[in-house]
């Protein structure tokens, strides 16, 4: 069956578990994010604002998520999940009982994203990175994509609970749901069996560790092409949460239409998580596809004349984002030796993530100066550029894997 071929990962307890806290958690990860851009906004109407916000949240990510990812490949991944989710914890708790106390100001906003930016850069590595020691390594592909359809499915969820809570019960109330909902995760991380755990062996300490990995990369030319995708379709043409709010508020009349439209592009995103999850190994052929629709549909909804053609485009945007990601991640894991899984995981956290201080701004004063549909628009069509370049290249191959070396190893 389709299905059991889709879920097989949740046949272990550790990732039934591990999931299912990851997924209550994350819905409130996104109620708050959701409910902090509303705010940014509903204090500054700029979008410029938040793409500061926004770059001020993965900046560590660029800074500091290749060390990180070293350090997830030398320590007890499981560990560092624990550390980490309690500081995220402790971020959303601070953040509304400041809001609360009517503290909550864009300085103090921007501040405690820099702190939610530093507990990220080490949490993504590590708990990536924990998600492939959950499953035999055969089923390390579907592992990665039942984890971004659990990333993504969170978001279905948690924009939709901040666009309808906003309003009666405040964003600070949104900031405190968040926090609670870390008691999941951090209850499933205790209770994972350690026993049935598939640890990859540490990497030794010392040496260079994330020159290494980019040295793996640059060797391999599918590797090299899939990270050039990654690093610019990831700058221009993912920063919803900068564009979306504009865009809302402009065309279609109120900025809480934001969580609603990110809720649309999520179910579109599980649908194209499960896709990948399916299959046995991802495919170049699934990626480039995959970057095609997502740089198509995003046209489409920067100019839908409605909310209600806006959300049917948001689908396959939805799909094609998230079959983009997790056909990336199966690919390099994949190719990933077990003891670098850590650093190549978090050099696609850095490309993905860290990317944003240099695509939010950007994307920021595009709406501001330019017009909310070309802060959209623009990223879509980079993503469309991009993948032409790089298959035409010869650096992907849509139509057969590519295994050949830059040069010999």
């Amino acid at each position: 069956m389709a299905s059991a071929g889709t879920f097989r990962s949740l046949k272990s307890r550790n990732a039934r578990l591990f999931f299912g806290g990851l997924l209550v958690s994350n819905v409130g990860t996104w109620l708050q994010s959701t409910a902090m851009s509303i705010l940014v906004y509903r204090l500054t109407g700029r979008a410029t604002s938040l793409g500061v916000a926004v770059a001020l949240q993965f900046l560590p990510m660029l800074v500091l998520g290749a060390w990180a990812g070293a350090v997830a490949d030398r320590y007890d991944k499981r560990r560092m999940c624990l550390i980490t989710q309690s500081a995220l914890t402790v971020q959303a708790i601070a953040l509304a009982l400041l809001d609360f106390a009517g503290l909550a100001s864009v300085g103090v906003i921007y501040v405690l994203s820099l702190v939610l930016g530093l507990a990220n850069a080490f949490d993504n590595p590590a708990r990536r990175g924990l998600v492939t020691e959950l499953v035999e390594p055969t089923d390390i592909s579907n592992a990665m994509g039942l984890n971004t359809a659990v990333m993504t499915g969170s978001r279905i969820f948690g924009p939709a609970l901040a666009a309808a809570l906003v309003s009666p019960l405040g964003t600070a109330w949104c900031f405190m749901l968040n926090g609670i909902s870390f008691v999941a995760v951090l209850g499933s991380l205790v209770l994972i069996d350690r026993a049935q755990l598939h640890s990859a062996p540490r990497a030794s300490k010392g040496g260079t560790p994330v020159r290494d990995a980019l040295r793996f990369v640059g060797r391999d030319r599918e590797l090299l092409g899939l990270h050039v995708v990654l690093v610019l379709v990831s700058t221009f043409a993912f920063n919803y949460s900068v564009s979306l709010p504009k865009l809302a508020a402009v065309r279609w009349g109120d900025e809480r239409w934001f969580g609603w439209l990110l809720s649309v592009v999520s179910v579109g995103s599980v649908i194209g998580s499960l896709s990948v999850a399916s299959r046995r190994e991802s495919s170049v052929r699934i990626f480039v596809a995959s970057v095609m629709l997502l740089g198509v549909s995003g046209l489409a909804v920067a100019w839908a004349p409605s909310v209600g053609v806006a959300c049917v485009a948001a689908i396959p945007l939805g799909i094609g984002g998230a079959g983009f990601l997790s056909s990336f991640n199966g690919l390099v894991q994949q190719k990933s030796p077990a003891d670098m899984r850590g650093r190549l995981l978090a050099l696609s956290a850095v490309a993905f993530l860290g990317s944003t201080p240099i695509g939010g701004p950007i994307t920021g004063l595009i709406a501001d100066r330019g017009g909310a549909e070309w802060s959209l628009a623009y990223g879509s069509l980079i993503a469309l550029v991009t993948t032409f370049v790089v298959v035409g290249s010869g650096l992907l191959s849509p139509f057969g894997r590519q295994n050949s070396p830059v040069t010999s190893a």
